[in-house]
């Protein structure tokens, strides 16, 4: 049975979680599908990416049987090798979605859980439900969040609120997580927002939202000159090439701009 579904529309990629009646937690076929996805979006001509779950939740985080299956396995192959550039398989399910070149919407809804939280992290962007509930869960089975969370979770919250939520393996609402910078807005329904926000981003220059991401991941984690030099390279780039001079094109003429 397929785990993960990827569709195409007006320049927008939509991978959804296809496990719904198990909360689309994650077992080994999951994973490798949402690996797949990632990576066949990144080659793409897309320009937005929305990442959602089918049915009540998002993503519970990793099923039973992976649990079971942790037992009989050596950790120290397992997570120690390095398949995927400077991270683990595990890792790559969320540091995929910053590594692919165009903004990834993420929509929330019911359970974002442990590893399902830690995928939505890797999301540049997070609409949650009202409703939703988010936890670094990890705690509650006696291990730490090893997806990528301790990259991603110290650029959105307080130190504080990461422990509180490390420590304690505590689910938060939705309205908690966005005023703690978990989830970037709420909406009644977020699948309908992501795409709609999906469609406005893939409406923008291509090669300005490509470089807009690349700027923005060396703003966040290099030193000051290197960010300085990044702006001033990747603006050369845009400056008078074809999708620049289409987009003032289309602002004088009151259009919206046509990208080849």
């Amino acid at each position: 049975m397929s785990r993960v579904s990827v569709a195409y529309q007006d320049h927008v990629a939509h991978v959804t979680l296809t496990r719904g009646d198990k909360m689309n937690a994650l077992d080994d076929a999951m994973i490798k599908a949402l690996l797949s996805a990632g990576q066949e979006v990144a080659a793409s001509d897309a320009r937005a990416v929305v990442l959602s779950g089918e049915g009540k939740s998002f993503c519970a985080g990793l099923d039973m049987a992976s649990f079971a299956k942790m037992a009989h396995m050596d950790p120290t192959e397992w997570l120690m090798t390095r398949s995927h550039e400077d991270a683990n398989e595990m890792q790559e399910l969320a540091l995929i979605w910053r590594r692919v070149p165009v903004p990834v919407i993420c929509a929330i809804q019911g359970a974002a859980y442990g590893g399902g939280l830690q995928i939505s992290l890797g999301a540049d962007i997070r609409i949650a439900h009202p409703e939703a509930k988010l936890a670094v869960m990890e705690m509650k089975w006696g291990i730490i969040p090893d997806m990528g969370g301790m990259v991603l979770l110290p650029r959105l919250v307080r130190s504080d609120v990461l422990r509180l939520l490390t420590y304690t393996a505590r689910p938060i609402g939705a309205p908690q997580a966005a005023e703690w910078g978990l989830v970037t807005q709420l909406s009644d329904d977020p699948l309908t927002e992501a795409l709609a926000l999906a469609e406005n981003i893939a409406g923008q220059s291509p090669s300005a939202i490509r470089a807009a991401k690349r700027l923005i991941e060396v703003a966040e984690t290099q030193p000051r000159a290197d960010v300085l030099m990044a702006e001033s390279a990747e603006q050369v780039e845009l400056i008078g090439k074809p999708d620049q001079m289409e987009v003032v094109m289309a602002q004088m003429q009151g259009r919206k701009p046509v990208f080849k």
